[in-house]
């Protein structure tokens, strides 16, 4: 199954986006935040990456005229939509709430209080843009091992 390139190249795309996620932490912030290698969120979108994967693998084993390429392209675009607005739209929304539960905090008693809501849903622009460039790269570098 690791022979196809079409699933090799989402799976190294999205474990680069991740470990990188990682590393950027660390140089950023100075510190290890190994539980950001199974998290949603943050720089690069591991979603852009895997997404670009198949669409790069697909285009370069289909072509880009072939139908499992406009396939691809459109569940791509989909998914990137939707990291970028909707999940984005959440996490602020979570961060709201999460505020707004401190502000009120005195109202609960310790077992009522709610959980923090998860913020880091969704990813920016420039998160989405690395990513994308992260699976197209492991597009192209598993086709050229492959060949």
């Amino acid at each position: 199954m690791l022979n196809n390139p079409m699933i090799l190249s989402p799976i190294l795309a999205i474990l680069v986006a991740q470990i990188l996620k990682v590393l950027f932490i660390l140089s950023t912030e100075r510190r290890w935040v190994i539980k950001r290698l199974t998290e949603t969120g943050g720089m690069p979108s591991s979603h852009s990456a895997t997404m670009a994967a198949l669409c790069t693998s697909v285009g370069l084993n289909h072509g880009v005229g072939s139908a499992y390429f406009a396939i691809a392209l459109v569940f791509g675009v989909i998914v990137v939509y939707d990291t970028a607005g909707v999940r984005r739209a959440a996490g602020k929304h979570a961060e709201i709430l999460n505020e707004l539960v401190k502000q009120f905090s005195h109202l609960f008693n310790d077992e009522e209080r709610p959980r923090a809501l998860k913020t880091l849903l969704g990813h920016t622009y420039p998160q989405i843009l690395v990513g994308s460039g992260i699976g197209i790269a492991m597009g192209f570098l598993v086709r050229y091992i492959q060949e």
